[in-house]
């Protein structure tokens, strides 16, 4: 078969996360974004607490995940272990800055 023209059957998935600092730690928000396909289709907030679907198949995973106690509060600690932790580490260097 031409190589040019066969298809390849990619496939593509990932996960942004983000931290969002207002007034340093006062209040934090920890974001992630789930993409398959260049598809946002499902999201979790920490000031919600739980995942939302974006499209019916993200609807079908965030009630999934959201069902699953243990799963759902390390997601809820994400904004200690990676924001809060993170912002302690990098404060000192970009307060100077």
């Amino acid at each position: 078969p031409d190589l040019c023209t066969a298809h390849t059957g990619l496939f593509q998935e990932m996960v942004k996360s983000q931290c969002h600092f207002i007034n340093g730690t006062d209040r934090l928000r920890f974001v992630e974004r789930n993409i398959s396909n260049r598809e946002h289709f499902l999201h979790f907030g920490s000031d919600v607490g739980y995942f939302v679907g974006d499209t019916p198949y993200g609807d079908k995973v965030a009630r999934y995940w959201n069902s699953d106690p243990e799963w759902m509060e390390y997601r809820r600690a994400a904004v200690d272990r990676h924001c809060r932790h993170n912002y302690e580490l990098s404060s000192p260097f970009l307060v100077e800055r």
